[in-house]
């Protein structure tokens, strides 16, 4: 249950979360008008939709490469040192970007270099939110954190979209630098210097130890799952908005943006922790269904509409992400959400280069129409797994360290479960 005064009104008077929330907005909104703006010019330049899908998406494959290699220093490095090294390495980023003539597959290892580095923001950023707000308020910040997310690719993909008209992409990817460079002073003035979670050397050891004490947990598998491949394969469908709609994609993409952001704000505000868990059974379905329109050819007002009523399904992660936090030691909490964050963004980067290449081989409508159908059948297929693990929320852990989120790390790597035990009836 809700603290009786968790309210956004009330995580916003908290000066560290709003200068979290500050940062992650404007690194937000410098990604999202930089991918809109590298797409387009690489569509233009190549008419091709698997290098334009690249381009915008290819990044997320990155994630795995910092997953295996990084994502322990979301626990074992200083937050605020990390987030600032993460933003300034992204000004610099776009920069050259802005400043250069590159070609397609400069601009894309460019991109991917940036992605590597940016792998082990997600996990650094939401380990830190566990601290800056009270445990009771934690799935209200991560609403609210998605939320910067859904309003900045609004404002992002929205503004790009009418700036490339009027405009010359460098330009644009020069204002998107600006944003990236704004977030370096609220970061490294806004947070305070806290020490890490847990001691231990970042590295490629430390980061597969936690690891593989998070893949060999039974219960999260179903999580991991269902947070990546229903939701990889609609990203899949939104990477060939630029060759299926052109300059007008930016409007397909801010109507997701809209009802993504919509879906965090009503089901991360106004329902509860099993209220969350039972809209999610059915947001997994909303997310896909609405994207089978792109089978007939619709008005982009309706297509629009439909994006935004799908991508609304995107808020069934917050019980999801919910559930795996309450299964995870307190002292891996920042690589699990780290370790979600990075198989998700590589899911979804394979899944729009896999869209990409379909395309080019028949055409955008019928492959986004082929995805959205694929991501219903895994919806379908995870039904029953999910139902085991996402019970109501009597077993699972409360906010005062009593179940498997308070298990040390020794006691999962030695029993393999949170807590050293099962719930009664479940089988292995």
């Amino acid at each position: 249950m809700l603290h009786p005064m968790s309210t956004y009104t009330q995580i916003f008077a908290n000066r560290e979360f709003r200068n979290l929330w500050i940062g992650s907005a404007l690194g937000n909104a410098s990604s999202t008008m930089t991918s809109l703006t590298l797409a387009i010019v690489v569509d233009a330049t190549t008419g091709s939709a698997l290098l334009a899908a690249m381009i915008m998406f290819g990044p997320s494959l990155a994630q795995v490469l910092g997953v295996s290699t990084l994502m322990s220093a979301a626990d074992t490095a200083r937050p605020r040192q990390i987030l600032t090294l993460l933003a300034a390495g992204s000004a610099v980023a776009v920069g050259i970007q802005a400043a250069l003539d590159l070609s397609p597959g400069l601009r894309l290892v460019l991109s991917l270099t940036l992605a590597y580095g940016l792998s082990i923001g997600a996990g650094v950023r939401y380990g830190l939110l566990g601290e800056v707000v009270h445990d009771d308020q934690f799935i209200l910040g991560r609403s609210a954190m998605n939320l910067s997310v859904g309003a900045m690719q609004i404002a992002g993909f929205g503004i790009a979209g009418i700036l490339l008209q009027a405009v010359s992409p460098s330009t644009v990817l020069w204002i998107a630098t600006g944003f990236a460079t704004l977030a370096v002073p609220v970061v490294r003035f806004g947070l305070q210097d806290r020490p890490p979670r847990r001691v231990a050397r970042t590295g490629l050891a430390e980061t597969w130890r936690g690891n593989r004490v998070l893949l060999s947990q039974k219960r999260t598998r179903p999580l991991l799952l269902a947070l990546t491949l229903p939701n990889g394969l609609i990203v899949g469908c939104e990477a060939l908005f630029v060759p299926y709609a052109g300059p007008r994609a930016g409007w397909l993409l801010a109507a997701g943006a809209a009802g993504m952001m919509s879906g965090d704000l009503i089901v991360g505000r106004f329902l509860s922790r099993n209220g969350r868990r039972v809209a999610g059974r059915w947001l997994r379905f909303v997310l896909a269904v609405p994207f089978l329109g792109f089978a007939f050819h619709l008005p982009i007002a309706v297509l629009c509409v439909l994006v935004a009523v799908g991508s609304f399904g995107y808020s069934a992660s917050l019980a999801q992400q919910e559930v795996l936090v309450d299964l995870t030691p307190a002292q891996l909490r920042g690589q699990v959400l780290g370790l979600e964050s990075a198989l998700r963004m590589t899911t979804f980067g394979v899944a729009a280069i896999l869209a990409g290449a379909l395309a080019d081989l028949t055409s955008a409508a019928p492959t986004m129409t082929a995805f959205a159908a694929a991501s219903l059948l895994v919806s379908a297929i995870l039904t029953r797994p999910l139902a085991r693990v996402m019970r109501p929320a009597g077993w699972i852990g409360s906010p005062h360290g009593s179940g498997p989120a308070a298990a040390s790390l020794e006691t999962v790597r030695a029993t393999g479960d949170p807590g050293g035990r099962r719930p009664a009836g479940e089988r292995g």
